[in-house]
Formats: C-alpha cells, sequence, structure tokens
C-alpha cells in the first residue's frame, strides 16, 4: 500500500467512527425537569467544572460548598445561579432540594464524602481517583452496591472523547492488529511552572493549600496525572493488571514535599501486554505530534499498527493518529533464486522508512451515497487537508462537558456512567499498588487488594 492515504484509507477510519458515535443527548429547556444539582469543593479544580456547568440545560445547580471562604465565593461566581452556599458538606447533603452532588474534593476526601452522600440518598459524580485508601475500596464497592439504583460516575473524562472512542473501536474490528503494548506519559517542568506549589493566601499553610504534595492527603503523581492513562490502558486492552513494578524518587524538587517528583512503572496485564509509564518534574516534552504538543499523550501498539492520542484542553483539540505497519517483508521460497546481494542489502536498508500518519476521523468526514456531489467532493477534501497537516480534525464538544451532561442524562433516567463505580475502583486500586510498588521497591500483584484493607496487609516478599 502506497505512503500516501487514499480515499479507501479516509473511508475505512470514518467507517470506524461511525459505528462509534454516541446518539446525541436530547436538550431539555424547562426548567421543572432539570436535574437539581450541588457542588462540594469549589477549589481550582471545582471552579473549573463549574464554569463548564454554567450553561448545562439539563441541571441547575442550586448549592456550593466548600470549606474555604474566597473558594466558596468563586465557586458561586463560576457558576452563576445564586446557588446556596455551606461550609459543611452534611447541610449541603441534608437540603432537600439537591438531587445529586458533583465532588471535587481534595482525594483523602472523597471517600468519606462520597458515602454520605450515598448515604443520604445523592447521586454522585466525583472526581478520581475515587478512593484514597486500600479499606475503602471494599467499604465503597458494598455501600454502592446496596444502592444501586443511586447513579455514581467517576471523572475519568477521556471515556466521554470521540477520539478514545474510535481508537477502541478500531482495535475491536482488528484494524491495530494484536494489541501488545501501550507507553504514555504527563511530564511538566516545575521549574518554570509548578500548579503544585501556589503563592499560600493569608491563613492557610503549605500542607492545607498545596495538598497534593504529601502523602497524608495525595496519592501523587501516580493518583493526579496517571490514574487517566492506566485506565485508557485497561480500557484498550481489554482487562485489568496482574502486577506492577516500578522507581520513584524525590530526586528534584526540594520544597518540602514527601511525594516522589518523578515516577517509572511497568503493568503487566494477563495476555502478555504491557503500559509503560512515566511522569517527571523537570521536563515537559512530548514526543508524538511532531512536538506540536507537550505534556502528556498515549501510544498504542499493535502488529498492525499504532494509535498515537491525546485529549484536548480548553485551548488545544485533541489529536488522534494512526499509522500502519510497514509491508511484511517478501519470503524467498526455498529453492527459488536468491536475489543479488546488493538487492537484499537495499531492501534491508529500506526497513527504517516510517509511515505516514492517517488521522482518526469522525462521522461528519465519513461520504455516504446520499451526498451531493459536491458535499462528497467536500469532505474528500477536507481529509487529505487532514492528511497533509493543514487541518485536523476536532471534536464537537470536550469531553469534560459530556461527562457531565452525561452523568445529569444518567441521575434523569438511570442510566449506567460509561465511567463507573468498577472503573473507579480499578483505576484507584492501580494507583494504590503501584505506589506501593514504588515504596516497597517489589512487584505487586493485583489480587493483593483483596487482603489490603481488611486487617491481612501482605508483607513485602
Amino acid at each position: 500500500m502506497p505512503d500516501t492515504p487514499t480515499r479507501r484509507d479516509f473511508v475505512k477510519t470514518a467507517g470506524v467512527v461511525a459505528a462509534s458515535a454516541a446518539p446525541a443527548i436530547q436538550k431539555v429547556k424547562a426548567a421543572n425537569n432539570q436535574v437539581q444539582f450541588g457542588f462540594i469543593g469549589t477549589g481550582s479544580r471545582g471552579q473549573y467544572l463549574l464554569k463548564h456547568m454554567k450553561d448545562a440545560d439539563l441541571g441547575r445547580c442550586v448549592a456550593v460548598c466548600d470549606i474555604f471562604e474566597p473558594n466558596l465565593k468563586k465557586g458561586a461566581a463560576a457558576i452563576g445561579s445564586n446557588p446556596k452556599t455551606f461550609k459543611d458538606y452534611r447541610e449541603l447533603l441534608s437540603y432537600k432540594d439537591v438531587d445529586c452532588v458533583l465532588i471535587a474534593t481534595p482525594l483523602f476526601q472523597h471517600f468519606p464524602v462520597t458515602r454520605d452522600a450515598l448515604l443520604a440518598g445523592k447521586h454522585v459524580f466525583c472526581e478520581k481517583s475515587l478512593v484514597f485508601r486500600p479499606e475503602e475500596v471494599h467499604a465503597l464497592r458494598a455501600l454502592a452496591n446496596e444502592r444501586s439504583k443511586q447513579v455514581l460516575q467517576v471523572g475519568l473524562q477521556r471515556r466521554y472523547s470521540k477520539f478514545y472512542q474510535t481508537a477502541r473501536q478500531m482495535i475491536d474490528q482488528g484494524m491495530l492488529g494484536q494489541v501488545t503494548h501501550a507507553s504514555a506519559q504527563w511530564h511538566r517542568n516545575t521549574f518554570s511552572r509548578d500548579p503544585w506549589n501556589r503563592a499560600l493566601p493569608p491563613g492557610l499553610t503549605d500542607r492545607q493549600y498545596n495538598w497534593r504534595k504529601y502523602r497524608e492527603f495525595s496519592g501523587g503523581l501516580t493518583a493526579e496525572l496517571a490514574s487517566h492513562q492506566i485506565d485508557i490502558a485497561d480500557w484498550m486492552f481489554g482487562s485489568h493488571p496482574e502486577f506492577v513494578v516500578g522507581v520513584g524518587g524525590t530526586d528534584y524538587v526540594k520544597d518540602g514535599r514527601d511525594i516522589y517528583d518523578n515516577i517509572q512503572l511497568i503493568f503487566k496485564y494477563p495476555k502478555g501486554q504491557k503500559l509503560t509509564y512515566t511522569s517527571i518534574s523537570t521536563n515537559e516534552h512530548l514526543s508524538m505530534f511532531g512536538g506540536s504538543r507537550n505534556q502528556f499523550g498515549e501510544v498504542i501498539m499493535g502488529t498492525e499498527g499504532t494509535i498515537e492520542i491525546t485529549v484536548g484542553t480548553d485551548d488545544e483539540p485533541a489529536i488522534g493518529l494512526w499509522f500502519r505497519e510497514p509491508k511484511k517483508a517478501e519470503v524467498t521460497p526455498a529453492g527459488a533464486k536468491k536475489e543479488p546481494a546488493a538487492v537484499a542489502s537495499a531492501s534491508l536498508a529500506s526497513t527504517g522508512k516510517g509511515q505516514r500518519s492517517l488521522p482518526i476521523l469522525f462521522e461528519r468526514d465519513q461520504r455516504n451515497p446520499n451526498d451531493s456531489f459536491l458535499v462528497k467532493e467536500l469532505k474528500f477534501a477536507r481529509q487529505w487537508l487532514y492528511a497533509k497537516g493543514v487541518m485536523v480534525p476536532e471534536e464537537d464538544r470536550n469531553p469534560v462537558d459530556v461527562e457531565l451532561d452525561h452523568f445529569l442524562e444518567c441521575v434523569r433516567s438511570g442510566g449506567r456512567p460509561k465511567a463507573d463505580l468498577e472503573i473507579g475502583l480499578a483505576d484507584s486500586t492501580a494507583v494504590m499498588l503501584a505506589n506501593l510498588a514504588m515504596d516497597e521497591g517489589r512487584r505487586v500483584y493485583f489480587s493483593e487488594i483483596d487482603k489490603l484493607g481488611r486487617g491481612q496487609t501482605k508483607k513485602p516478599a
């Protein structure tokens, strides 16, 4: 197959996207049909989510809560619906007008607030990681299963991205062959900008305000960053890891933190598949997409192809690229005339030639028989521009908006979230066991979670 993308290549990828496209969520305008929600934890992440929910048709914010007065005021201002304000989340949970709550507190508070919200009869959206300690895995599973009619969704927004959904469909349809490996990174340069080392407001300590730096409250780089990408590997491999090994250190950032400032992890999956992961604090280069993006991205590798992918931000589009594996070498049958040495050398030299990337396409780029001649040609022209790098396909909505709308729709309809309880608990388990592997310098098996948190903690080998 030639390196230049053909019409057939584009039709093939577009057909995959059409199969994976989710139906549009119906817009609800009637005020009496809106979900009434409360928001607990209006710090930086909470304010970000509230800004995204400001124009939500499916719901209305009626209450916000935070123990820090400036953040409480900023959260109320961000949503703009004149919500009631609380400093004690238990008072918000007792507010009868609240149908559901969204939780964006520091990680160590996720479980107690989620537990109390479920006990109060509320539906829950909780940011990742869903839980912080092993005993919370078992306790939340038992409680949530007892209250199965209440929606529990986890903030893993890549599950709601068309790019990632399409990547999963491509794997299902065999376009990558046998998927064997994945790699992911989230690199930052904290020497130029450190979002975890913010200037302290009056009256707060560093442990209170920059809580992500301290193990008492935080899972560090593994929980705050890697959790998103470990979940992607689970999704693309279709299973959870068997064990994890890793190395971490606090080697470069000397600001009193006791979390690692760099981590390298390897997760081994049941079919021999492996995820290699790295997060560092000294450099944010990303060796994907021609250097056009930095910090974070994932590579999914199979015997027939590779996908490079990264989620979008408020300012940058998501990117998804597909690379075919080179054509298989022709084998000379036994007894046939061998090629001259010079030809063999030339063939060997050509094995380093790379493959041209193909963009992951969406339904709007798929040509169909009902298109007019002009529409067909416009679609092909757009595909050609994608291939040349002049344009890139873009999602029509930020996955953060999609996941939040989906939560409200699930509350209204009783549907099941794409990022549900078990996905959240699996992700949290991976975070805890990866940190344990680095702390104890050993191979940690995922089966250990069955005893961890039950008073039967397994000792290091």
